[in-house]
């Protein structure tokens, strides 16, 4: 039963903290130059939690040709580019990834 509060309580949280700046945010005009400005925070986070995974391998910079994960990011850049579909995207990446990690020692 704890276990079941917790978890119900925290969704209360969740859907709270999620819902507080909607309800705020749609009472206010927003400036032109902050609506401006908040379009570049999804690439800016993807790009934060994205570049660390592909150049880092074992705590230390790895922009080697060794480095499956940079060589499948790499693809999966171009795939992006040329296709601009996330689904295949990410299908061509997953899969650059696995041919790549048998292949790259």
């Amino acid at each position: 039963m704890d276990l079941c509060l917790i978890v119900i309580g925290m969704g209360i949280v969740t859907f709270g903290i999620r819902l507080v700046p909607i309800v705020l945010l749609g009472r206010f005009e927003i400036p032109l130059l902050m609506q401006r400005a908040l379009r570049f925070v999804p690439p800016a986070v993807l790009t934060a939690i994205i570049v660390p995974e592909l150049l880092y391998r074992n705590d230390q910079l790895d922009v080697s040709l060794t480095n499956a994960r940079l060589l499948a990011g790499l693809i999966a850049i171009v795939v992006a580019w040329r296709t601009k579909n996330a689904l295949i995207t990410i299908g061509v990446g997953m899969i650059a990834m696995w041919v790549l990690s048998t292949i790259v020692p």
